[in-house]
């Protein structure tokens, strides 16, 4: 029941005024608290209630991170699981502000002198403001975060790690105004150790030739002595499979997206290594998530063209330390191929990947959402399914501790145009044994120590050589121990 209205006419005006004052913030600090001091002690326990509830499930959810820290970011990231807290933001707000309105009622404003009565009509005002409208601004945030993983990332199935790995193939491509990557433009397949993070980038040059398929596959059926016939040119390279299986959707009867199934086909068989999932990227739109993070810091060794082959070149990214990249030329820096070659061209992709993945830190993602969910909706396709990305979200937070290392299959190792692919696949091989080396050597430790050992290898420098490089190369290793090492990132 209701406590009867507090006769306050006994009461000095200061205190009248402390008192209202107090039941404005004792509901801010305690939302029921003022209700069961001066109002009705029913309502003021229920708020109780409901704020020792929404306590309990947030230590819980501190608790289960900090011992499953994959699995409550899956938990949490669902779509479902995401409209559930969008409903209860929403509803807290408006019930905290019904709270705070209340308090003020039970101030009695109208025993208050004119200037206290202002003063405590604004304090209320500027609460209800400040408390729901950080309630809503959140409910906004959570649903921003729901649209965006229910348009990114899919419902598909799970895919097991293979040998203990994630094995993830990126795609960059341009488009035009109603399709994505239509050929893809640069191809590299993140291979992430499951348990540490620890990550080998394999990049595959966009002309390589006769790429095989796996046995069984329509592909391999089609082309039984790898992806060429007669004069077939320019289109019966590794970045044309793409467009030929989007060409012929009858080989692939009832699958949604032929040209990425064809490409990680063939990218299975060149590599040997099972593919989980794709990120299919658009490069013309990459600027715009680029600008959302607010863009990568680099060491840039020589000068790198903005524009050329078939446009003018406008000007170029001048070689320097420390080179602050915003979107638009971070992108140039990734895909321009005047007066340097394909495979340096696949050497800044990485440090361009490195680069982001040494600097998207969590507050940077939790503070820019709302842009990078945006520009991701537009630029990003992938079959990662939302179920997974906790476990992602997860190994990128361990990855970041480690160096990254990568393998290309390009000259003078690989010739493209004759591919020995039992090379490649061996050499890719090599990489990933190099790389969970590392990880056996740090395991005397705690497994995932950012002091990462010296390799044994007398052919390679040393991830943490003490003569560490810090621009990016004008002629690019094919295997490298450490990306940052060539170009600061």
């Amino acid at each position: 029941m209701p406590q009867e209205k507090a006769d306050l006419r006994n009461l000095s005006e200061p205190k009248r005024f402390k008192r209202a004052l107090a039941l404005l913030l004792m509901t801010l600090v305690l939302p029921g608290s003022a209700q069961i001091v001066a109002g009705s002690k029913r309502a003021g326990r229920y708020a109780w209630r409901v704020v020792a509830g929404l306590l309990a499930i947030i230590v819980f959810l501190v608790v289960l991170g900090l011992i499953w820290r994959s699995g409550t970011i899956n938990l949490l990231a669902r779509p479902g699981t995401l409209r559930v807290v969008q409903i209860l933001l929403i509803v807290l707000a408006i019930g905290w502000a019904a709270l705070l309105v209340d308090a003020y009622r039970l101030a009695q404003p109208m025993m208050l002198e004119r200037n206290h009565r202002l003063a405590t009509s604004i304090l209320d005002g500027v609460l209800v403001f400040v408390v729901a409208g950080a309630l809503i601004w959140a409910s906004s945030f959570v649903n921003t975060q729901r649209d965006f993983v229910a348009s990114v990332f899919g419902n598909g199935q799970k895919s097991k790690a293979e040998h203990g790995r994630y094995n993830v193939l990126l795609m960059g491509g341009d488009s035009g105004a109603d399709r994505i990557g239509t050929r893809p433009d640069s191809m590299t397949v993140a291979s992430i150790d499951a348990d540490t993070g620890r990550t080998v980038l394999i990049g595959l040059p966009r002309n390589l030739a006769k790429v095989p398929f796996p046995a069984g596959t329509a592909m391999a059926k089609q082309f039984p002595n790898g992806f060429q016939w007669s004069k077939c040119a320019a289109e019966c390279l590794l970045n044309a499979v793409y467009t030929y299986a989007a060409g012929h959707k009858n080989l692939f009867p009832g699958d949604p997206n032929p040209g990425e199934t064809a490409t990680t086909q063939a990218i299975q068989a060149v590599t040997g290594l099972k593919i989980n999932y794709y990120v299919l990227i658009d490069l013309a739109g990459f600027r715009d998530l680029l600008n959302a993070v607010g863009g990568i810091t680099l060491d840039i060794g020589k000068r790198v063209p903005i524009g050329g082959g078939s446009s003018p070149i406008k000007g170029y990214i001048e070689a320097g330390k420390n080179q602050h990249l915003d979107g638009y030329h971070a992108l140039w820096f990734a895909r321009s191929r005047a007066e340097s070659s394909d495979y340096e061209r696949m050497t800044r992709q990485k440090c361009v990947m490195s680069a982001m993945l040494n600097q998207l830190s969590p507050s940077t993602v939790l503070t820019k959402f709302q842009g990078i969910a945006s520009a991701s909706k537009q630029v990003v396709k992938t079959s990662i399914p939302a179920g997974e990305l906790g476990t992602f979200t997860d190994l990128a937070l361990d990855a970041k501790k480690l160096p990254v290392s990568s393998f290309s299959a390009v000259p003078p190792l690989i010739h493209t145009g004759n591919p020995d692919f039992d090379l490649i696949r061996t050499k890719v091989a090599q990489a990933i044994e190099k790389s969970e080396a590392l990880d056996k050597a740090a395991s005397e430790g705690d497994g995932k120590t950012t002091n990462t050992p010296k390799s044994t290898s007398t052919t390679k420098t040393p991830s943490t050589s003490t003569s560490k490089p810090t621009t990016s190369p004008t002629k690019p290793a094919t295997d490298v121990d450490d990306v940052a090492s060539i170009c600061k990132a």
